[in-house]
C-alpha cells in the first residue's frame, strides 16, 4: 500500500535545529486542509518527534490495520465548513513523552522505511507533508534513496526549506540547499521563520532576530523565497492551551484585520477552525498557493502544447506567479521544457511548451503554486 493514496508529498528540510520546522509544517497542513485539502503528515524525526504535541494528539496511538499502519486522525472531512481530512503518524506517538530514542542508522532507516511502506494513508491523500530532523544524515538519505524510486519519483513535489534570519542558522541551511541539489530535490522554496515578533499587547512586529538572511540566502541559490514568518506567542497558546487567538485592534495581516476573527476562549472546536483566527494563518495561505490558484487550459498543436494559465490572483501576486511557471513548476515532466513565458491582459500566463510528438500533456487540472507546482 504504502503512498498509493498520496497525490504529491512535501518534504520540510532545514540544516539547522530549532528554525520552526514543525511549526512550519502544521502551519502549511492547517493551511491546506482548512481549505479542503486532504492531507497527511508524517514526522521523520525519530529522536525529537514534536508533530503529535502540536496537533494534541500524543495521547492516541497508532493502530494496525489489515493493510498496514493507520495515522492517527486529528480531523475528519467537513465539506459544509470547507474542511478537508487531515491525519498524522509519528515514533512519538508510541513512545512515551521525555522518553529517549537511542538509535544507530540502521534502525533509523528501517524506521523510515516502514513509514513509507506500511502507512495505509486515506484514500485520495492530496498532500502528504514530511516534517524531517535538522541536518543531512540518515533519515534523509533514506527519504531520497526511496522517493526517488521510479514510482514514487512522480509524487515527489520537491521541500520546502526553513531557515531563521540570523546568519548562524543560514549558515547551516545553506548546506541543506546543497543536500537538495546533489539529491535531486526540487527545492519549492524557502520560509523565513522567527521574521520578527508580535507583540501580544499591540500590533507592533520587531525584528528581534534581525531580517532578510532567507531572502539573501533563497536569491543566492536561485530558488523562490515564499515569505517571513514573526514569532506570535498566541499561536503558542493555540497549540500548548487550545486558546483561540484574538488579537489587539489595529492587527492588520496581509490586509486582513485579524483583530476582528478570534474569539480568544478555550471553545472546544477544532483546531483547523481556531487556526483561522491566527495572524500567522494569511501568511501560511500565500505560502501554501491558496489564494492564488491556477486553471490550466490547453490548445494541442503537432509537436507542441500552448499551457494557458487563467490567474485569480490578485496582481500584487501575479509575480510570484511569473517566477514559479517561469522556472516550470507547473507540472510533472515539465521542468525542462519551458520554452516562453507571456503575461496577457486579464492575467493570463501563457506557456509555449514543446514537446515531442505522441508525448501526453501531465498537467492538466487545477495547481497551487508553489507547493503543489
Amino acid at each position: 500500500m504504502g503512498l498509493d493514496n498520496v497525490q504529491h508529498i512535501i518534504m520540510v528540510l532545514s540544516g539547522k535545529g530549532g528554525v520552526g520546522k514543525s511549526s512550519t509544517t502544521t502551519q502549511l497542513a492547517l493551511s491546506l486542509s482548512g481549505s479542503g485539502h486532504s492531507v497527511g503528515v508524517l514526522d521523520v524525526d525519530l529522536t525529537g518527534p514534536s508533530i503529535p504535541r502540536m496537533f494534541s494528539i500524543e495521547d492516541a496511538k497508532i493502530t494496525q490495520g489489515q493493510e498496514g499502519l493507520i495515522p492517527v486522525t486529528i480531523n475528519e472531512a467537513d465539506p459544509d465548513k470547507g474542511i478537508g481530512r487531515l491525519s498524522a503518524i509519528s515514533l512519538g506517538l508510541v513512545a512515551q513523552r521525555g522518553d529517549s530514542i537511542v538509535w544507530r542508522g540502521p534502525k533509523k532507516t528501517a524506521m523510515v522505511k516502514q513509514f513509507l511502506n506500511d502507512v495505509v494513508w486515506p484514500p485520495n491523500t492530496e498532500y502528504l507533508l514530511i516534517d524531517t530532523p535538522p541536518g543531512t544524515s540518515d533519515e534523509h538519505i533514506t527519504l531520497v534513496e526511496n522517493l526517488s524510486l521510479a514510482d514514487q519519483g512522480s509524487r515527489l513535489s520537491g521541500a520546502v526549506v526553513v531557515t531563521t534570519p540570523q546568519a548562524i542558522a543560514t549558515a547551516d541551511v545553506r548546506k541543506e540547499l546543497n543536500f537538495c541539489k546533489k539529491g535531486g530535490i526540487r527545492v519549492l522554496g524557502v520560509v523565513e521563520n522567527m521574521s520578527g515578533f508580535v507583540c501580544a499587547n499591540c500590533s507592533e512586529c520587531t525584528d528581534i532576530f534581525s531580517k532578510g538572511g532567507g531572502q539573501v540566502m533563497a536569491n543566492d541559490f536561485s530558488v523562490p523565497f515564499l515569505g517571513g514568518i514573526p514569532i506570535d506567542p498566541q499561536f503558542s497558546d493555540l497549540i500548548e492551551l487550545g486558546q483561540e487567538p484574538k488579537y489587539p485592534e489595529g492587527t492588520i495581516i496581509t490586509g486582513q484585520d485579524m483583530s476582528q476573527s478570534g474569539s480568544g476562549d478555550f471553545a472546544s472546536k477544532p483546531l483547523v477552525l481556531k487556526y483561522k483566527s491566527c495572524a500567522l494563518a494569511p501568511l501560511f495561505r500565500q505560502i501554501s498557493g491558496i489564494d492564488h490558484m491556477v486553471q490550466i487550459g490547453t490548445t494541442k498543436r503537432p509537436n507542441l502544447q500552448i499551457h494557458t494559465f487563467h490567474v485569480t490572483a490578485p496582481s500584487s501576486s501575479r509575480s510570484n506567479i511569473a517566477a514559479t511557471v517561469d522556472r516550470g513548476r507547473i507540472g510533472r515532466g515539465l521542468e525542462s521544457t519551458c520554452d516562453e513565458v507571456k503575461l496577457q491582459d486579464a492575467g493570463i500566463w501563457v506557456l509555449n511548451n514543446a514537446l515531442p510528438e505522441g508525448s501526453t500533456d501531465t498537467a492538466k487540472g487545477t495547481i497551487s503554486p508553489p507547493l503543489n507546482a
